[in-house]
């Protein structure tokens, strides 16, 4: 046995003897002296505390006891009593931890109890107190007032250390006065409270202390007032709030008092702590936080420090508090307060690889194990293993470990991996030294310097103009009026803009594109964090800018997409159909109740947000422009399917509802057939089953026509609302029957004798492509009866070929645009309408034999349809199917750089035509010379 090994056990041995002084018989039992040696080894505050308690021996394995009651005619009684409890209840802790019967992380919610409970009896007990002396504060409606104790740091996680110190924050709902016979106001009687409360709690006394109270992470700090109303608080974090304070107040939590208040409280500074959009800006802050710590430890040589040091706790903590404000404004399931599960929803939402998340738990769980064992030994606020050989022995003994080099070996591993992901958090930002240099020097020079040359030799075809836009943007007032923090961000962004430019595929497009955008994004530094922070957003950026006018204009409109450049979605899977749908279920879930402006504007966000991700992925050919389209649709049918349940709402509100009817919502024309395109208005005929006579049940009861009218007329004008993030879709109802002469809304009846009796060729060629979107599941069934009814019915052949040829040519007389090396891709010889207008044309003359050909909406399933049922000639699908699929990507191409859909000839494209137009000749239906075959 070595010295270190002798000491140990002298110290175990002596510790022995004293509780079997205080508690004879205590060691009769040889596995409870056992259980006994091993607490003497690891913690004297333990040991002393069932010195001074010894009936407490007992009790060790029961549960925890509740708080003392603190009797109002005894206050000179309470300190002793709160610190004997307080050390009963923590040496179970400590007991339990040893003998494996909790592991690190409920030893640390345990300690929060404890701090909880305590807080929540000087609440109570000093509360009784000051109101007997000055009575029940109350605001100006005569509505009781308390106080509200924010718990900060670690205890607010429900992560306290065993010897940690607790900080508060104070607060009070609204300012008011006492009603007793020496009245107080309301910030007096609560800084008198909370003054009392830290000394019942933190003053030493001969029992100790029962918890540290840490007081300045206050508004203002140790020189802030003590106690300050909720509106103050909310003034002081929307004016005066640093980065610092965000962190701080993600681990807030109400431990005492007025606990629903402080959650209200709470919502009302979320927009403080969490941005709306992906918010870089807040690793600045974590900068400057971390080399203020290093300065620390470099100052006290804190290099050891559990908690300060290289790949300490406060690295681990810090990482995922960045990332929590980065990103849980947009991303509600990382607004956690405790450390572990926020890091497991980063793993989730794939924002930490899940092999990092899982080393980091363990690396924060060994240190805060290690952290509390260090704490343990003497019930002191360290956290770094002690100095004393023999005390550092123990420790590695009680802990399972040979000798001290041991524990610090594996010690050392985990604080390397904490420190690596670290640092890789905070590396510096790549920079394109070489081709950027010139450019750096070109910008700074500006406005009144620089030379247009450097533009030139980088590739800008018109060099001059560049320049002259460059000086504009330098000369604005939003670019002069920047931070220094700011200008820096700026000239860190802009060499770089312009280098990725000049090597894009249209250096004089992209760069005025990502100028509008810097100049939209200018007074928000964050977006400029963004950029700067993440070359790959910056990538994405130009990328967009020198390929699609329309996404870089929705950019400069809308600076919150910048997200989706960043976001691991943009570059990951696209989201298909049943992701979509819960993407605006969970939008839904979320609308503010009665605030119709808020919801409309977060839906139109949310399209914005999925269009934008389906845009990129159609550009990086991550999904066909096929199953873009039909994306869209999907989406288009889930936003109106909600607007469609809230405009119900509303109009019941006033008017109750029709008992047994319902309204259904039609989609025709693109959204129908499932192609829409990015930017699509939405074609819509709404149908309604009530009887003639049906009047809603409201207060305000209106007929059926008048209802459903109503009805359609609120959904219209919801759809087209216009919010701070665009409207969600322009809506077209031109289509229904008679057109803009017919009523809004048409009975099932009407429909059905329209569609049998008045309907031109052109209106059932249009059913073909029709679905129903939304609405009331009767009506919809019933459309879909009537639709194939109508498909269905017996036609003459040559009349119908003679219809659809006259409409086709009518069309192209007057919408087709084609000219000498143009090509109109939608209304062109041999283009999409074609097609369109064949596969309908072969619906209507065909379904009454073959009735699957009403199933199918789609230009591609309908011509798989076809060639099912042997209408199509054999070898006549693909090249079909391969036609409408290159004119649907050049359609989308030119929609999305808002160019008209007209477009050079090709060799593809050529063939293409002719494939259509040689589907249409042999089908009798030669729409380009006017002659019937």
């Amino acid at each position: 046995m070595d010295a270190l090994e002798q000491a140990a056990q002298a110290h175990v041995d002596n510790a022995l003897s004293r509780l079997a002084e205080r508690a004879p018989g205590a060691m009769d039992d040889p596995a409870r002296r056992e259980a006994l040696s091993a607490l003497a080894l690891a913690s004297d505050f333990a040991i002393d505390t069932l010195a001074r308690q010894p009936d407490f021996l007992a009790q060790l394995d029961g549960q925890a006891e509740p708080p003392p009651t603190l009797a109002p005619e005894a206050p000179t009684d309470w300190p002793g009593q709160l610190r004997r409890w307080r050390a009963r209840e923590s040496t179970r802790l400590v007991w339990r931890d040893l003998r494996g019967l909790d592991d690190v992380d409920a030893t640390l919610a345990g300690a929060s109890r404890i701090a909880d409970q305590a807080l929540q009896a000087g609440v109570d007990a000093l509360g009784g107190l000051l109101e007997q002396a000055h009575g029940v504060v109350r605001d100006a409606a005569g509505r009781p007032q308390r106080l509200v104790v924010f718990g900060l740091g670690k205890l607010g996680g429900h992560e306290l250390n065993f010897s940690s110190d607790v900080d508060l924050v104070y607060a009070f709902p609204e300012h008011g006065q006492s009603d007793g016979a020496r009245p107080l106001d309301a910030e007096a009687w609560f800084t008198r409270m909370g003054q009392r409360l830290a000394q019942l709690l933190g003053d030493v006394t001969a029992d100790g202390f029962c918890h540290r109270v840490d007081l300045r992470l206050r508004p203002f700090g140790g020189s802030g007032r003590l106690a300050l109303s909720f509106g103050a608080m909310e003034q002081y974090y929307q004016r005066e709030g640093r980065d610092w304070e965000r962190y701080a107040w993600i681990k807030a939590r109400p431990v005492a008092g007025d606990i629903a208040a402080g959650e209200r409280l709470l919502e009302t500074l979320r927009p403080f702590v969490y941005r709306r959009y992906l918010d870089y800006s807040a690793l600045d802050g974590l900068r400057e936080m971390k080399a203020l710590i290093s300065a620390e430890v470099q100052r006290r040589e804190l290099a050891e420090d559990l908690k300060l040091g290289p790949g300490g706790i406060r690295e681990v903590e810090f990482l995922v508090q960045a990332l929590q404000l980065i990103r849980a404004g947009r991303e509600p399931a990382l607004r956690g307060r405790s450390l572990l599960p926020v890091l497991s929803a980063l793993a989730d939402a794939g924002h930490v690889a899940g092999a990092t998340a899982d080393r980091l738990a363990i690396a924060y769980r060994f240190l805060r194990r290690l952290e509390n064992r260090v704490q343990m030994l003497s019930d002191q606020q360290v956290h770094a293993l002690p100095d004393d050989p023999l005390a550092r022995y123990r420790i590695a003994r009680s802990l399972g470990y040979t000798d001290e080099g041991e524990l610090l070996a594996e010690l050392d591993g985990h604080r390397s991996v904490v420190a690596g992901e670290f640092a890789g958090l905070l590396e510096a930002r790549r920079r394109r030294k070489a081709p950027a240099s010139a450019l750096v020097q070109y910008w700074r020079a500006l406005p009144e310097g620089g030379d247009p040359a450097v533009l030139a030799d980088a590739g800008f075809t018109d060099a001059e103009d560049q320049d002259a836009r460059l000086r504009d943007f330098a000369r604005t007032p939003a670019v002069r009026a920047l931070s220094a923090r700011g200008r820096q961000r700026l000239d860190n962004v802009l060499p770089e803009l312009l280098a990725a430019a000049a090597r894009s595929q249209a250096p004089d497009a992209a760069l005025p594109r990502g100028l509008a955008l810097l100049q939209a994004v200018t007074r928000r530094t964050s977006y400029l964090a963004l950029l700067d922070e993440q070359p790959a957003a910056l990538a994405r950026l130009v990328d967009v800018t020198a390929r699609s006018a329309l996404l870089s204009e929705r950019l400069a409109a809308h600076p919150l997409l910048l997200d989706e450049l960043l976001d691991t979605r943009a570059a990951g899977t696209v989201p298909d159909d049943a992701e979509i749908h819960a993407l605006v279920d969970e939008a839904t879930s979320r609308l503010p109740a009665g605030d119709t402006e808020a919801g409309l504007n977060a839906l139109n966000e949310l399209r914005q947000a999925i269009g934008f991700r389906l845009a990129l992925a159609t550009m990086g050919l991550r999904v066909e422009p096929v199953q873009a389209a039909s994306r869209l649709a999907t989406l288009a049918e889930a936003l109106l399917a909600v607007q469609l349940r809230l405009a119900e709402e509303d109009l019941a509100h006033n008017h109750g509802r029709i008992p047994g009817a319902g309204l259904a919502v039609l989609g025709y024309g693109s959204l129908g057939g499932r192609e829409l395109g990015f930017g699509s208005d939405l074609d819509l005929v709404f149908l309604h089953d009530a009887p003639a006579d049906a009047v809603s049940d409201g207060p305000r009861p209106l007929d059926a026509n008048r209802y459903f009218g109503r009805l359609a007329q609120r959904l219209v004008s919801l759809l087209g609302t216009v919010t701070s993030a665009g409207k969600l879709y322009e809506v077209d109802v031109r289509l229904r029957p008679d057109g803009a002469k017919g009523m809004l809304v048409s009975s099932l009846e009407s429909f059905a004798d329209y569609q049998r009796q008045r309907a031109w060729t052109w209106e059932r060629q249009a059913l073909v492509r029709a679905r129903p979107i939304a609405g009331a599941a009767p009506v919809r069934a019933a459309f879909e009866r009537i639709r194939s009814e109508t498909l269905c019915a017996p036609r003459e052949p040559a009349a119908l070929r003679e219809d659809v040829l006259a409409m086709r040519r009518r069309m192209r007389g007057e919408l087709d645009r084609s000219g000498p090396g143009r090509f109109d891709l939608k209304q062109g010889e041999g283009g999409l309408v074609d097609l369109e207008f064949l596969v309908q044309a072969l619906v209507l003359r065909h379904a009454g034999e073959h009735p699957l050909l009403c199933e199918p909406r789609d230009t591609p399933s309908l011509l798989r349809a076809l060639d099912s049922v042997g209408v199509l000639p054999a070898g006549q699908l693909q090249p079909l199917l391969d036609a409408h699929a290159l004119m649907l990507d050049l359609g989308l191409d030119c929609t999305l750089d808002q160019r008209p859909r007209i477009v050079p000839p090709d060799e593809a494209l050529d063939a293409a035509r002719a494939t259509i137009r040689g589907a249409c000749s042999a089908h009798g239906l030669d729409f380009g010379s006017g002659t019937v075959s």
